[in-house]
């Protein structure tokens, strides 16, 4: 675990640098997750450190099978100064628990919502998880175990997650895409449903 863990901080400061801050949390009956942040010019991105510990487990399997299944860690960006975003971190490291306390295979198009705004002030309290691949590539791990796989999380107001419901995952990102979205906005609205 330590051994796999040191990897994918080493791939996270490759990628995005020396982290400037980090925090730690424990939840009963889970594993750390710390949670990094990299502040690159007018750009502040966190990443999660600790879930792709474990391989995450189908909630219906009898036995979690400890090498094999997906692994994976999140990473948020969003732009300085605007909001008090440091604020994310416990909710982030929250996510980031889930698919030990929760047994959720966490995975681009899914959502995650806490319950409470990400940030005091937020207009988001939960996550559409994208694709891996882009600002930090998959860690190949050895054999059987699978790569980590390092997810965006992309805020989503309440109006956004109700109609990602109804409607899908990728229909919402050609939306915001088509409206010229500027997702690292932590201030931003929703995009125009009609």
């Amino acid at each position: 675990m330590g051994e796999i863990l040191a990897l994918v901080e080493a791939r996270l400061r490759t990628a995005l640098g020396e982290p400037d801050a980090r925090a730690a949390v424990t939840f009963l009956g889970t594993d750390r997750i710390e949670v990094l942040r990299f502040v690159d010019g007018d750009v502040v991105r966190y990443a999660t450190l600790g879930m792709s510990a474990q391989p995450m487990a189908d909630p219906t399997a009898a036995l979690a099978d400890p090498v094999k299944g997906p692994r994976a860690e999140m990473l948020l960006s969003v732009r300085a100064g605007l909001a008090d975003t440091d604020k994310v971190l416990r909710g982030l490291a929250v996510l980031a628990a889930s698919p030990q306390v929760e047994g959720l295979i966490v995975a681009p198009g899914a959502s995650l919502d806490l319950g409470e705004p990400l940030w005091p002030g937020a207009p988001f309290s939960s996550v559409l998880v994208a694709e891996s691949g882009g600002l930090v590539e998959d860690l190949e791990l050895d054999e059987p175990m699978e790569p980590v796989r390092f997810l965006p999380l992309l805020p989503m107001t309440h109006n956004e997650a109700a109609w990602k419901r109804v409607r899908r995952a990728q229909e919402l990102q050609e939306r915001w895409l088509s409206h010229g979205t500027d997702l690292r906005d932590p201030l931003r609205t929703s995009v125009n449903l009609d």
